[in-house]
C-alpha cells in the first residue's frame, strides 16, 4: 500500500487514492477512512481533527461511508467508528456496484430496446453476412436470448464457457414450457452432454461441417466451420420465416438421424 505517518498525517500514495476515487469514494471519504485503518475506533469528534474535515462535515461523511460498506458505528456516547478491512469493504462496493448496474440496466433495456427493435426492424436488411468468431457468437447469443418457445441449435462444439453463457437461456426456454433440441458431435465431452441434457433434448452425430440455430421459426442462422470443421468462420443470420422452415425441416433431417444422449 505504501502509506506512512507524517506530523499526524497519514499520506497514501498518487495510484491508492485514484484507485479509491475511481470506486467512487470523495476526498473527505478517503481522509476519514485511513486514520481509522492506522489508530482503530474513534470518534466522530477525534476524526475531524486528526482528518483535518469540518465538524459539520463530518457526520455526513462517516455516513457516507457506512452506506457504502468501508465503516461501521458502534454505539455509545459518544459513538465510536471502526473501518472494515480494505477487503472486505471493496467487495461489499463491488456487490452493491453490481446491483446498482443491474437494476439500472434493466430499467435502460425495458424501456428502450423497444424503440430500437420498432426502428431497426423498418431498417434493417433481411439477410446479414457475419465474419469473425466473436461477431458470430454474439449474434448466436442475441438469437438464443430471445427466443420465447422453441430452439433449435446444432453445433459441432460447445466450449465451457460459452455453455455457461447459454445454460441460463436454454432453463428459462424450458421454464416456459418451451422446447430445446440440441444437436452436437460425438466427441463432446460427456460431462458436456450431461449438463446440456439436463435442459434440452440432445442427440450426437459422428461428424457435423458447421452449425446453426433456429428460434420460434422467426429467426435463423446458419454457421459455416472453418477448414478444420470446428471454430466458425461464416455465419449467414436471417429473419425470413421461410428460410426458417427451410432450416428447421434441414435441421429435423439431420436429428432424426442422431444418436439421443438419455438424460441421467
Amino acid at each position: 500500500m505504501g502509506w506512512t505517518e507524517k506530523t499526524d498525517k497519514i499520506t497514501i500514495s498518487e495510484r491508492v487514492k485514484k484507485a479509491m476515487q475511481n470506486l467512487g469514494l470523495t476526498d473527505y471519504e478517503i481522509r476519514a477512512y485511513l486514520p481509522l485503518i492506522q489508530m482503530g475506533p474513534l470518534t466522530a469528534s477525534e476524526l475531524s481533527n486528526i482528518a483535518e474535515i469540518p465538524y459539520s462535515k463530518i457526520y455526513e461523511v462517516l455516513g457516507s461511508l457506512e452506506e457504502k460498506g468501508w465503516v461501521e458505528v458502534e454505539g455509545g456516547r459518544p459513538a465510536k467508528y471502526h473501518a472494515k478491512s480494505p477487503v472486505t469493504a471493496v467487495e461489499v462496493m463491488k456487490l452493491k456496484l453490481e446491483e446498482k448496474f443491474q437494476q439500472n440496466g434493466d430499467i435502460i433495456v425495458s424501456e428502450l430496446m423497444p424503440v430500437f427493435e420498432n426502428r431497426w426492424a423498418k431498417e434493417r436488411p433481411d439477410i446479414w453476412i457475419l465474419r469473425g468468431e466473436q461477431n458470430i457468437l454474439a449474434k448466436l447469443k442475441e438469437l438464443i436470448a430471445n427466443c420465447e418457445r422453441e430452439l433449435l441449435l446444432a453445433t459441432p462444439i460447445l466450449p465451457k464457457e460459452l455453455l455457461r453463457t447459454l445454460l441460463p437461456f436454454f432453463t428459462a426456454i424450458k421454464g416456459r414450457n418451451g422446447k430445446v433440441q440440441i444437436m452436437l458431435t460425438s466427441d463432446v465431452e460427456q460431462q458436456t452432454l450431461k449438463k446440456v441434457a439436463e435442459v434440452a433434448d440432445v442427440r450426437v452425430r459422428e461428424h457435423m461441417f458447421g452449425g446453426g440455430a433456429v428460434r420460434d421459426l422467426k429467426e435463423v442462422m446458419i454457421i459455416l466451420a472453418a477448414e478444420n470443421g470446428k471454430r466458425p468462420a461464416i455465419a449467414i443470420w436471417s429473419d425470413h420465416t421461410s428460410l426458417a422452415k427451410f432450416a428447421r425441416d434441414y435441421f429435423d433431417y439431420l436429428w432424426n438421424d442422431a444418436s439421443v444422449v438419455k438424460k441421467v
